[in-house]
């Protein structure tokens, strides 16, 4: 097992699979979840990119401290794990959650990311998601986790799949079972807490985006994803019919099939601007 300190001590845990030297993709997972959760999307994208996965801090193996986390803190983790690995450059996957941090990280650290993909992402913190958000962490605190994760689950699970995918819930996450109450409250937290002027920012973006957004998403619907693309002149809005919130594992052969398609149009196109550029750079000395 592979894991990296980050700048304040903390473990983060990290898994690289696929095809060595290939395209790099950070995949980043949600609330309470590991990197478990882009299973599905791994084994498929192993014949032609290199894959990073990790565990935020609080969930998974990496570690778990007790005190406040913030977004910006996991998107600093996140390029830790790339610079342990070796990696200059990745395009970055991230899914709700995971989705706000890659976001930030598009933001604080442009010269890491060849792409960006928002899944299940909101911009910002409406009041009726926050009410639900604080209601989930306020119930694992004082019941545990397990007390809340079928309820939090119909928010994740569309209502036709709900009933196979429960079972598969504590393995894959997100909420999943066995977490501590204390890391998926400090998850919940650097939600709420995060900086409101890093939206504020998303037009700095430059490199391709990807929005996917499920319509039958209740946690984030559609809309959310309608506001990104509107806030970065990068984006572009893929809608998969059919699908919740957890649709990388609930549609992946969609949902893989329309991730890919990106990867591949954005990897051609950052290799083409590194070309101009090196070949700018060869002109100029």
């Amino acid at each position: 097992m592979t894991y990296v300190r980050s700048s304040d001590g903390t473990r983060i845990h990290y898994q690289v699979t696929g095809r060595p030297g290939a395209p790099p993709v950070l995949f980043i997972q949600g609330l309470g979840a590991s990197k478990n959760g882009w299973i599905l999307q791994r084994i498929a994208s192993a014949p032609w990119y290199q894959a990073i996965a990790l565990d935020n801090r609080g969930a998974g193996r990496s570690d778990k401290p007790h005190g406040a986390y913030s977004l910006e803190q996991m998107a600093d983790d996140a390029v830790a794990v790339l610079d342990h690995a070796g990696i200059e450059t990745a395009h970055v996957v991230g899914a709700s959650m995971g989705g706000a941090i890659t976001a930030i990280l598009g933001v604080k650290y442009p010269e890491r990311t060849r792409s960006l993909t928002l899944a299940c992402t909101a911009g910002m913190n409406h009041p009726w998601r926050e009410e639900m958000l604080v209601e989930w962490r306020d119930n694992a605190l004082e019941h545990g986790i397990g007390a809340m994760s079928r309820e939090a689950a119909r928010f994740v699970i569309g209502p036709r799949s709900f009933r196979r995918f429960l079972p598969a819930m504590g393995w894959l996450g997100p909420l999943a079972l066995g977490r501590p109450a204390h890391a998926f409250a400090a998850q919940v937290d650097a939600i709420l807490n995060v900086d409101a002027s890093l939206s504020d920012r998303l037009d700095e973006i430059q490199v391709p985006v990807l929005v996917l957004a499920g319509n039958q998403d209740i946690l984030t619907p559609r809309g959310d994803s309608e506001e990104l693309v509107d806030r970065i002149d990068t984006a572009e809005l893929a809608v998969i019919s059919g699908a919740a919130h957890g649709f990388m594992f609930e549609h992946a052969s969609t949902f893989n099939r329309v991730l890919f398609d990106f990867l591949g149009r954005a990897e051609r196109a950052w290799v083409e601007r590194e070309s101009a550029r090196t070949g700018s750079l060869a002109d100029a000395g």
